[in-house]
C-alpha cells in the first residue's frame, strides 16, 4: 500500500508566557505529520525538545530520511528499528495509529480492547513566577482536582507554600525540572509532607538518579527526564516510585504503551505528561492517561488558539476531541 507522507512545522502562540526553571516559552513549535493512503489521512504531532538535543529542523530531517520506508508501508513495529525514540518517531507513529483507525473503521481504543476515552481530569500548571503571581494563579484554581507547580532553586519553599495557601484543596505535583540537588530534596521533605504534596517530579538532573537509591522520601518521586523508554525502567526501580510517560520521549503511542506495561511490571506508578502542544499531541496521550495515577495534559489550554475540534478544558477536566479528530472515525 503506497502512502503519501507530509511533514511540516507549525507554530501555536501561547495566550500567556509559560515559565519553568530552564526558561520561558511564548510559542508552541511543533511538527505535524500527515500520512495518506486509500482515501484516508492519519495525523500525528510532536514537540522536539532542545533538552534532548532535538530541533524542529532535525526532527523533519529524521522523518525525511525515513520517508521512503514509511511511504512503502513500514509498520509501527518497523519504526522501532527505522527511527530512534523521540519526537520525530512520535509524530509518525501517532499518524499511523490514526490512519489505521480510519482505514479499519475502528477507533484506536477499540483496536486496543479499551473503553472509549471520556472526560479526563488533568493537572493545571502554575508556571514559575513571583511568589505573589503564583499565589494569584493558584487562587483561581482552588476548585480544580490537581495543580502542578513549576519551581526552581531560588525559594521553592515560598513558591510551594504560596500555592498551597491559595489552593488548600487540590492535589499538588511539584516540578523543579531537574533544578534541585539531593541536599535540597532532603531539606524540603518536611515541608512537602506538611503541605500535603502528592508527587515530586524529577527534582534532580537526569544522571544523578543514584542519589535516590534507597532514599525514604515522604512523598512519591516521579522520573521524567530520566525515563524515556521501557528499557529505562530497570535502572529506575528503587529510586523512583512513578514514571512520567510522554509520547515525545517514548517515540509514540506504541512505545508509551510498552513503557506503561514495563512500569506496572516493576511495581511503579504511572503519570502521563506532555509538552506545551496542540490537542493533536494530547489525543493519543489520553489513552495512556486512562491508566495513570497522575495526568498532566493541559498543554493545549495554554494556547491562544488550538486546532479545530480539539480538547476542551473546564475546571481541570479535559473533554476529548470531536469524533474524527484523531484515532476515531
Amino acid at each position: 500500500m503506497l502512502r503519501t507522507v507530509v511533514a511540516r512545522s507549525d507554530a501555536f502562540p501561547l495566550a500567556q508566557p509559560f515559565r519553568i526553571s530552564r526558561g520561558v516559552k511564548t510559542v508552541a513549535d511543533v511538527i505535524t505529520v500527515e500520512i495518506a493512503a486509500d482515501g484516508a489521512t492519519g495525523r500525528g504531532e510532536a514537540v522536539p525538545y532542545l533538552r534532548y538535543d532535538e530541533t524542529i529542523a532535525g526532527a523533519l530531517d529524521d522523518i525525511a530520511t525515513a520517508r521512503g520506508a514509511i511511504a512503502d508501508g513500514a509498520t509501527r513495529d518497523d519504526l522501532l528499528t527505522i527511527m530512534s525514540a523521540g519526537a520525530a518517531r512520535n509524530a509518525v507513529d501517532c499518524a499511523l495509529w490514526d490512519l489505521e483507525s480510519k482505514l479499519s473503521g475502528r477507533s484506536v481504543t477499540e483496536r486496543l480492547g479499551r473503553p472509549a476515552i471520556g472526560p479526563t481530569p488533568t493537572a493545571i500548571t502554575v508556571s514559575l513566577d513571583t511568589v505573589q503571581a503564583m499565589a494569584a494563579s493558584a487562587r483561581a484554581l482552588a476548585d480544580v482536582p490537581l495543580i502542578k507547580i513549576k519551581v526552581d532553586r531560588s525559594d521553592p519553599a515560598a513558591q510551594i507554600r504560596a500555592v498551597r495557601d491559595a489552593a488548600p484543596t487540590p492535589r499538588i505535583i511539584v516540578d523543579p525540572n531537574e533544578s534541585w540537588t539531593i541536599a535540597e530534596v532532603e531539606r524540603l521533605q518536611p515541608l512537602l509532607a506538611e503541605l500535603r504534596i502528592d508527587l515530586l517530579e524529577q527534582p534532580l538532573p537526569a544522571g544523578d538518579d543514584d542519589a535516590l537509591e534507597g532514599f525514604g522520601s515522604l512523598v512519591p518521586i516521579a522520573a521524567d527526564e530520566s525515563a524515556h523508554v521501557a528499557g529505562d525502567v530497570g535502572a529506575l526501580a528503587g529510586k523512583y516510585q512513578v514514571i512520567n510517560i510522554k509520547l515525545d520521549k517514548t517515540g509514540g503511542l506504541t512505545g508509551a504503551l510498552a513503557l506503561a506495561d514495563a512500569a506496572a511490571a516493576a511495581g511503579l506508578g504511572v503519570m502521563t505528561g506532555s509538552m506545551i502542544s496542540s490537542s493533536l499531541s494530547i489525543a493519543p496521550a489520553l489513552i495512556v492517561a486512562a491508566q495513570s495515577a497522575f495526568v498532566d495534559l493541559d498543554g493545549p489550554l495554554w494556547l491562544a488558539a488550538d486546532r479545530a475540534g480539539g480538547v476542551k478544558g473546564e475546571r481541570g477536566v479535559l473533554t476529548p476531541p470531536v469524533a474524527g479528530f484523531w484515532g476515531t472515525t
